[in-house]
């Protein structure tokens, strides 16, 4: 089947002619450069093939002087009293919690000479299974970020605690002693302790209230399911159990929710266990092709003002009842609705809206189709998202009332991301009082009267319960590296309890948890074992079939004949808080692959009839200017931009990159609405370029992906793979075959599981010490990942399939690059390993032109300790994030995926040490560790036990672009579309 499709990296791909077929020709034609920029390391340099030849003898010389330089001395500091549970140069792993404010994840954080270096998933938790994500992976970047707040600040200016304390402890007892109204502002909080602690201080000053106030607010489903079930909660998905998934506008694999856990569970029922077995169905409704989208069986654009009218339509059909309104959108919707009561009970029916009356109809939905209790839990509430927008918007008016003497605010930045802003400076600038207790600096502590910076997580005692019954524990695995404070504590502080948080940690698991364990033990018994496995689970009753009362929404469907904008959260950044992470902001898009910046997507038939191009400079609605970048799968007359960019106090990384979207929101219902803001827009006669990782070569017919259908793949477990099997047929070579009589290892990608995430992408990056490159060598096309994750279109642009592929080096036994390399720096090891010797390279690129898969990437520049690469590793504090065990690699040299080599070692090690064969699975790169579809598989293909070897011999394994006998040692899985006829 994949052989008759023809897939496109670029919608120019389609239009013969226009499309620049290799990397160093389309460099050339906006890039030039001379000896003055070689020799000052300019970030701008480029240097093509014509440029090397002219430079070589001048190169050859002066690699010869500078490495005849004296060395940087580096000073190493031994422990005058060495803590007992710290052994240099062994990594020890600690179990801990990851929420911020909006994403949960159980995690193991790997700390190297008392320094954390990495986070793993935990494998004890129940919801994420060691899964990950980028940004959870990202996550141990921000301690170690210069820009946070390093001391309390009042009005800009240092103080110290005690003078913060003294004189906002005195500010809200007299604002409460005169009958004031102060307001505790957080975002949702799902920590049992914290929020005991809240309660202590709301009592202590009498007139104080708590609102939540959520970026990514899910207000409109938690007020439909209060409604109709009487729970002001979000219930739990089970997308494992669903062999029928229906989303409208719901990016549940990307950053709706609880992405990790959806992963997780969506990845599971799209895994084939046997040849007959069969996989969920997925189908999406939505505007902006998204990462959800991308892995959908079948999806449709839609615009989102069409969204209501289609459930309406859906439910009616369902009911088999008529309503206004839904007649207009039936279109799809009749085979739609045969087959989800075809699947009673097995069927889930998700949606992203935040409007109330749009859940209401995807309530019934599922009711009708009896997933309460089976596919579908509210009896099981997660407490992820607990903002009510009507809240937020009524505080908002009070504080221009003038009737708000003190706002606190913690983990939530409402001068950026509230869509009306200058009304809510206007309002902070009326309140007398205001603290804000963030971790990083933003726009709306830079307005508060007060910061008392708060610890980041790594360095914090804490608790969590995203799921009922579900706890998770967090423990700091550094000393506070700032002058910084837990905000929980600062909360104890001012209500008078002068506990430290960690001894009220445990006093009040001592009181409320301890007695729900199962087996009585001692106290210190079960904290201990807590801390150690990061998770208590105290036993969850599944949860029935409740009752729901019908509730008919009041308004209609909507209806737009303009041009609506939809706003969407970034899988890298999601509603910006993470914006200073100079690794996100490289992370390229896993759709559109663009880094650095947002955009205007709008689709091909849109571009064509309004003129427009890539990278067209837009006007939107008067006063924002936005680079257009057309996308297949978007929805016609619709445009879409990703929120979390435009920040302008956020730190050197994020300050202004790309622009603000939040203001395109708008008010319906009382919540806030991220889509169906009908918008204008002009033409500004300008380009703006936004780099982009995948827009250059061409598949020239290659059949890199291979898919088949499920019903075709039942007939045929080889079906769509019928390649691989010519191939093996005339598999000769005039080399040896090669042998291994120790390990061989190999790697197996699933691509029927791989969302294309990211995870494994920033998971290598902190594992491999790599660096940062910006948006001006990206467009080089310098970006240095190890791996990348190609995405793939294939059929009509206006509503194409997605394939996702990571790609690293492939570890060839037949490797192109290892005959070529004039030095001997690329040589193989005896466990099928292709190495690279940096001592050795002296970057001729060779290997680089010789490598059929494009995986080797050359250090143009010295990105450590460069002025002109200031990310994170110019600084001493940002550099101990970097993982010792890796060489960081100077300029002129060639670097590439290793397997993860310090892994398979310390693994061997480990081995040696209990005097026991090391068994090929114990080693997980870094990438297999990560990933929460379980989509990559790694381990010695010499062991037949071991899962590797076994999807090497699948019918479905086959290798990227084996007709050149490279003998690759990464195998691919074809991808299974559950598609009907």
């Amino acid at each position: 089947m994949s052989k008759e499709k023809k897939y496109y990296q670029h919608i120019r791909e389609l239009k013969p002619g226009e499309f620049v077929r290799n990397r160093e020709a389309a460099s050339e034609l906006k890039h030039n450069s001379d000896v003055i920029s070689l020799l000052e390391g300019s970030a701008t340099m480029h240097a093509s093939r014509r440029n090397f030849l002219k430079l070589a003898g001048f190169s050859t010389v002066l690699g010869t002087v500078l490495n005849s330089c004296e060395k940087p001395i580096h000073k190493a500091i031994p422990y005058l009293i060495k803590p007992e549970e710290i052994t240099p140069g062994k990594s020890e792993y600690y179990a801990s919690s990851y929420f911020d404010g909006e994403e949960f994840c159980s995690v193991l954080v790997k700390s190297r000479d008392g320094r954390p270096i990495k986070i793993e998933g935990n494998p004890m938790s129940s919801l994420t299974l060691g899964g990950t994500s980028a940004r959870v992976q990202a996550s141990v970047l921000s301690l170690y970020d210069d820009d946070r707040y390093k001391t309390p600040l009042k009005s800009g200016k240092e103080v110290s605690w005690e003078t913060a304390d003294s004189e906002i402890t005195a500010g809200f007892k007299e604002i409460s002693a005169r009958g004031g109204r102060i307001v505790l502002l957080t975002s949702s909080i799902i920590s049992p302790a914290a929020a005991n602690a809240i309660n202590g201080f709301l009592n202590t000053f009498p007139g104080t209230g708590h609102i939540t106030c959520d970026t990514a607010s899910c207000s409109g489903m938690l007020l439909a399911n209060e409604l109709g079930f009487g729970i002001r909660a979000l219930p739990s998905y089970y997308f494992d159990k669903a062999e029928l998934i229906v989303s409208f506008g719901a990016d549940f694999l990307g950053t709706w929710i609880s992405p990790v856990e959806f992963t997780t569970r969506y990845a599971a029922a799209r895994k084939l266990k046997d040849k007959q077995a069969d996989i969920s169905r997925h189908i999406q409704f939505e505007t902006g092709m998204s990462l959800t989208g991308s892995n959908a069986d079948e999806r449709y654009p839609i615009k989102p003002s069409e969204e209501k009218a289609l459930l309406a339509a859906l439910l009616a059909s369902l009911t088999g009842t008529e309503s206004s309104g839904t007649t207009a959108a039936s279109g799809p919707v009749a085979k739609l609705s045969g087959e989800l009561l075809s699947k009673r009970g097995k069927s889930l029916v998700v949606c992203g809206s935040n409007d109330t009356d749009i859940q209401l109809l995807v309530n019934q939905i599922n009711y009708t189709l009896d997933n309460y209790g089976n596919t579908i839990d509210i009896t099981r509430p997660v407490y992820l998202r607990r903002g009510i927008d009507p809240e937020m918007v009524k505080l908002v008016e009070d504080m221009n009332a003038g009737t708000v003497d003190a706002l606190l605010l913690v983990n939530t930045n409402p001068v950026y991301h509230y869509p009306d802003a200058e009304k809510f400076i206007s309002g902070m600038q009326k309140t007398g009082l205001t603290v804000s207790l963030s971790v990083a600096a933003d726009e709306t502590s830079a307005m508060s009267s007060y910061v008392c910076p708060a610890n980041h997580y790594l360095e914090s005692w804490g608790d969590a319960e995203p799921v009922k019954d579900h706890f998770g524990i967090q423990q700091p695995l550094i000393n506070p590296v700032f002058n910084t404070r837990q905000w929980e504590e600062s909360l104890l502080r001012w209500s008078g309890n002068l506990t430290g948080y960690k001894d009220y940690l445990k006093k009040y698991w001592e009181q409320n948890l301890f007695p729900r364990q199962k087996e009585k033990n001692r106290f210190y018994d079960f904290w201990v074992n807590t801390l150690q496995q990061g998770v208590f689970d105290p036993g969850i009753t599944p949860g029935g079939h409740p009752s729901m009362k019908p509730v008919v929404p009041e308004s209609n469907p909507l209806t737009s004949e303009g041009i609506e904008v939809h706003l969407y959260q970034s899988v890298a950044l999601g509603t910006g808080r993470h914006a200073n992470n100079p690794w996100l902001q490289e992370m390229p898009d896993p759709v559109t692959k663009a880094v650095w910046e947002n955009y205007a997507a709008v689709s091909p038939k849109f571009a064509a009839e309004n003129g427009l191009e890539d990278y067209d400079l837009i006007e939107i609605n008067g006063n924002m200017n936005i680079p257009v970048m057309i996308q297949p799968g978007q929805a016609f007359g619709t445009i879409s931009i990703a929120l979390g960019y435009g920040r302008k106090n956020s730190g050197k990384v994020a300050d202004g990159l790309g622009v603000n979207a939040f203001p395109l929101m708008h008010l319906a219902g009382g919540n806030f609405q991220p889509g169906g803001s009908v918008v204008t827009f002009t033409k500004k006669g300008q380009k703006h370029t936004v780099a982009r990782s995948q827009i250059f070569g061409e598949l020239d017919g290659r059949p890199i992906v291979r898919e088949t259908t499920l019903e075709e793949y039942h007939r045929d477990p080889a079906a769509g793979n019928e390649l691989h099997q010519e191939i093996e047929k005339k598999h000769v070579s005039l080399y040896a075959e090669p042998k291994y009589d120790g390990f061989h290892w190999g790697l197996s990608v699933d691509l029927n599981s791989c969302t294309g995430c990211g995870a494994c992408l920033i998971a290598c990056q902190a594992e491999n010490n790599i660096p940062v490159v910006g948006k001006t060598e990206v467009s080089k096309f310098r970006i240095m990942h190890w791996i990348r994750i190609d995405r793939y279109y294939t059929g009509n642009p206006e509503q194409p399939d997605v394939v996702h592929q990571p790609v690293m080096c492939m570890h060839c036994d037949n490797a192109p690059c290892e005959n070529v390399c004039p030095v001997s720096a690329t040589p193989h090891n005896n466990e099928g390993l292709n190495q690279v010797a940096y001592t050795r390279c002296i970057g001729t690129k060779y290997c680089i032109n010789n490598c059929p898969y494009k995986v080797r990437k050359f250090n143009w520049f010295q990105y450590a300790q460069n002025p002109k690469f200031d990310y994170h590793a110019n600084s001493d504090l940002g550099r101990l994030v970097l993982n010792p065990d890796v060489t960081v690699r100077e300029r002129g040299v060639v670097e590439k995926c290793s397997f993860c080599a310090q892994r398979i070692q310390e693994k061997k090690l480990t081995a040696k040490l209990e005097n026991r064969v090391l068994n090929g699975e114990e080693v997980q790169t870094a990438c297999v560790q990560a990933c929460p579809a379980k989509a990559l598989v790694f381990g010695d293909l010499n062991n037949p036990g071991n899962t590797v070897t076994g999807n090497f011999k699948n019918e479905r394994n086959y290798y990227l672009l084996e007709e050149l006998h490279t003998l690759p040692s990464v195998g691919y899985l074809t991808k299974i579309r559950n598609k009907q006829t």
